[in-house]
């Protein structure tokens, strides 16, 4: 288990089980877990983020939980950063890093590097969020369907986080997102380490989508309203932080404003993220390289540990 090569990185659509995959593969091998995920970062955000127990937590090391404000930002050059070095980190203590989580943008920059893409404007953001709040966020996806139709042809009219990216890469460096990102000078990946992929992806997608309603059902069951109004409360939050943005709070956020009434605020979650489920599975299913083990089968998990047994045989 000394061998350098490879790291094992389990993913998956939102509710596939990667937690109950990560917590029997800890119980069979001394690893540490990096957590790839670009919500559960967030301090008292943990119901709606299905952040892990304490109890799970004591069971196995896990890294990159808890580590900002809701207030704050936390980029993908910064998570490959962190991940870079929890790696050697991990290694050096003699023990095996094993990344699991759905973000699937994070994977991508550390495995194939960074586009060389304009960094965040928070004025520019303001003020995009200020015309949003006047004028809706359909209204500013048909803008930049004026400017950068390929872009928008793959976003949801209310795709308010990257509507207002990919207005906001148009406005500082003049040219399309999708322009940059096709010919833009790509970032050097963050290490010479070899990733392979196991992902948990479901037989049936009507079923995952069952799934993911009971899951936030029982979210909600668990306190998820009253964790929103707290944050809701603390005056220092607004819409336009990425925080508050995560599937499944920003549609609460809209009932405690008075938007939206409390089912409409539910079905609005449960429909998003579904969309964030189809927008992840879309990106594995171009991973030509992954394992796939089928999330809905009774005995996943143990599918992933006679999957993990033979890549790391002989190492």
């Amino acid at each position: 288990m000394t061998h350098p090569h490879p790291i094992l990185c389990l993913s998956g659509p939102t509710a596939a089980g990667k937690s109950a995959s990560t917590l029997a593969i800890a119980s069979h091998w001394p690893v540490e877990i990096i957590t790839v995920d670009s919500a559960t970062i967030y301090r008292g955000m943990d119901i709606g983020t299905a952040k892990p127990s304490r109890e799970e937590q004591a069971q196995v090391p896990q890294h990159l939980l808890d580590i900002r404000d809701p207030s704050e930002s936390y980029s993908a050059a910064e998570f490959c950063n962190d991940a870079t070095t929890l790696i050697e980190q991990i290694r050096g203590r003699g023990r095996i890093p094993l990344l699991c989580g759905g973000t699937m943008m994070y994977y991508k920059a550390l495995r194939e590097g960074l586009n060389d893409l304009p960094g965040a404007d928070p004025a520019l953001r303001a003020e995009l969020e200020a015309e949003a709040e006047k004028s809706g966020w359909p209204a500013l996806h048909a803008r930049l369907a004026e400017v950068d139709p390929v872009t928008a042809a793959r976003l949801a009219p209310n795709d308010s986080q990257r509507i207002q990216r990919a207005l906001e890469i148009w406005h500082l460096s003049g040219q399309p997102m999708s322009v940059l990102l096709q010919h833009g000078r790509p970032g050097a990946p963050q290490s010479d380490h070899q990733y392979v992929t196991i992902s948990l992806e479901p037989s049936d997608r009507l079923a995952l989508h069952q799934r993911i309603a009971r899951r936030y059902q029982q979210m909600l069951e668990h306190g998820l309203v009253e964790e929103v109004r707290h944050l809701y409360e603390r005056g220092d939050l607004h819409p336009g932080l990425p925080s508050v943005r995560c599937v499944g709070y920003r549609q609460l956020w809209d009932y405690l404003d008075g938007k939206i009434d409390k089912t409409q605020a539910i079905e609005q979650a449960i429909a998003a993220t579904r969309q964030l489920a189809k927008r992840q599975l879309t990106w594995l299913r171009a991973q030509p390289d992954r394992i796939v083990v089928d999330c809905l089968a009774p005995d996943a998990a143990a599918r992933v540990l006679d999957t993990v047994s033979q890549l790391w045989s002989g190492n």
